[in-house]
């Protein structure tokens, strides 16, 4: 399988995206809590560029004992990135839509060697 070059791992900080372009086909790569994580940057929904929205923490609702809500807050963990073009949000870990856990964008292998960091396409 070939594997195109991403970037060097000395250059990511936590949080950081890379677009790789391979033929027609565009990979979207993020660096987050020392993971890296690629997808297709085709939006499920109608194409959009999947990977070159926004990233944020999920937003989870804690319940009490009784299941009554103790109110929205940001995930400690578990970030999502979003498609600028109508909102699908994904699951940054496993590239889920987060509305409908069917549904779910292409993986890619990620390679590192040494300090050069590659996508297997």
């Amino acid at each position: 399988m070939p594997e195109k070059f991403v970037a060097k791992a000395a250059e990511l900080k936590d949080g950081d995206r890379r677009i790789i372009f391979d033929g027609d086909n565009e990979v979207g790569v993020f660096f987050h809590d020392n993971h890296f994580y690629a997808y297709s940057n085709f939006c499920l929904h109608q194409g959009g560029p999947a990977c070159e929205g926004l990233t944020i923490a999920r937003v989870e609702e804690p319940l009490n004992p009784d299941k009554t809500s103790r109110g929205l807050a940001f995930s400690r963990t578990d970030m999502n990135f979003v498609c600028p073009w109508h909102g699908y949000e994904y699951d940054m870990k496993t590239g889920e839509c987060i509305s409908d856990r069917k549904l779910k964008l292409r993986k890619y292998k990620i390679v590192q060697k040494g300090d050069d960091i590659y996508v297997v396409t």
